[in-house]
Parts: C-alpha cells; sequence; structure tokens
C-alpha cells in the first residue's frame, strides 16, 4: 500500500512538472518513477501518511489566512530556526513535510539537514 502512495507521489510531482496528461507522458512518467531508486527501500505507516494529508487539508485555509494577515499588517521581523523532522519519516514524507512548511506564506525551508532537522525561515508581525 505504501509503495502506490510513493508511486502516486511521484508521478503527481511528474504531472505537475510537466503539465502534460497525453498517453505518451503518463507512460514516461510511469517509466521515471519506477526507474528512480528508493520506491520500495524505506518502510512507512498508513497512519503516517494520512496524517500528512490531513495536515496539507488543513495548510490551505491556515494559507489564506496567514496571507490576509500580511496584507492587513506588516511583517517586518525575520527568524531562522531550526525544527525537529518527525521520527520514522521516509524521503515521500520528508518532502511533503517540506511542502507544508513552505506552502505557508510565512514560513520556507531553506535547508534539510541529514541529521534530521529543517532550516526554516519565518516572518513576524513589527
Amino acid at each position: 500500500m505504501i509503495g502506490y502512495l510513493n508511486l502516486t507521489l511521484r508521478l503527481a510531482v511528474w504531472f505537475l512538472l510537466t503539465s502534460d496528461l497525453s498517453p505518451a507522458n503518463i507512460s514516461i512518467g510511469l517509466a521515471v518513477c519506477f526507474l528512480l531508486p528508493g520506491l520500495h527501500k524505506t518502510p512507512s505507516a498508513l497512519t503516517d501518511w494520512l496524517r500528512v494529508f490531513w495536515e496539507i487539508i488543513i495548510a490551505v485555509p491556515q494559507a489564506y489566512w496567514e496571507a490576509l494577515q500580511m496584507m492587513v499588517s506588516p511583517h517586518v521581523q525575520e527568524e531562522v530556526t531550526l525544527e525537529r523532522v518527525k521520527p520514522r519519516r521516509t524521503p515521500g514524507l520528508i518532502f511533503l513535510d517540506i511542502f507544508l512548511i513552505t506552502f505557508t506564506p510565512k514560513t520556507i525551508v531553506l535547508k534539510y539537514h541529514e541529521d534530521g532537522w529543517y532550516e526554516v525561515h519565518k516572518i513576524k508581525r513589527g
């Protein structure tokens, strides 16, 4: 089941990058997804995937709310913090975590450290 989620994530990224749903592009995308290394390398739990998808659904209204806050009042203070990567994260889940942090307008991941940390840039009200 988790292998299908990894494959679906790879295909979704492929389709977002190419913007083409022709049969030839679907075939190329499937070939690329299967040829990329690490598809079945690390096990992950289905609950971790479901939790991340739920967080993505919650992030959409949060992003609108933060954008509205930024339009109403200036955000001039900046800070860079280190946030711990959640335990038992596969590369696909790490990608989705980085996407979630970067999706909201007030935060962006600057760097992922291999020892289990995200370097996150945040802006705050001044």
